[in-house]
């Protein structure tokens, strides 16, 4: 199975990852496929070196998130109903991108597609795997600003309701388990982070923090 390249901390080194030993594909299987994942079965000699087996499930795109920040510290957020879980779940406007598209342009897509919004600028705030014991899929998160309104264009499969909210709600939204979408957790603590150590422009810093 190749290695995937990805940035190490800083108390790594590289002659520690050259040194490591390596997950082994001795045998593989695609039992499900189709446009969206693969799942793949997989007899493995694991980095120990006893023989195992592994179940794998590969996403034929990346996973995509937007934050709509409003200059007056709002967030646009959507409403779904979600199947694998059963339940409605209030999100940031997220979607797919294929590999080979720039996350920047999905980004732009997810945003005008699920909430009419255009934004002036763009900022790449995170990207982090999504569930790394059973899912190659990879996740890009992006800061919106700068937002103007036009038309909404969901998926045929998408039923959507919509809210504008506080910045400060939906990060205690967040903190209760109220608002439980992975791609929306990790983008508003992100936000946050950001806006408590000064990497986000003044007047938005003062929207949320305020």
């Amino acid at each position: 199975m190749p290695d995937k390249t990805v940035k190490r901390p800083p108390w790594d080194s590289e002659a520690r990852a050259v040194a490591r030993p390596r997950w082994q594909s001795v045998t593989s299987q695609t039992v499900f496929h189709n446009p969206w994942i693969q799942i793949e079965s997989h007899d493995v000699i694991a980095p120990t070196g006893n023989p195992a087996h592994y179940g794998l499930v590969k996403f034929a795109n990346r996973a995509i998130a937007v934050l709509p920040l409003h200059d007056d510290g709002t967030v646009s957020l959507v409403g779904q109903a979600r199947f694998a879980v059963n339940a409605y779940s209030w999100e940031l406007p997220e979607g797919g991108g294929p590999h080979d598209e720039d996350p920047r342009d999905a980004a732009i897509r997810e945003l005008r597609e699920e909430t009419g919004l255009v934004a002036a600028n763009l900022r790449e705030i995170l990207s982090f795997d999504m569930s790394n014991s059973v899912t190659d899929e990879v996740a890009v998160c992006f800061l919106a600003t700068g937002l103007s309104q036009s038309d909404i264009a969901p998926d045929e499969t998408e039923a959507f309701e919509y809210a504008r909210v506080p910045f400060k709600d939906l990060l205690d939204a967040v903190i209760k388990g109220q608002v439980r979408d992975g791609l929306t957790v990790v983008s508003v603590l992100r936000v946050y982070h950001m806006a408590v150590s000064g990497d986000l422009p003044p007047h938005l810093r003062d929207a949320i923090l305020d």
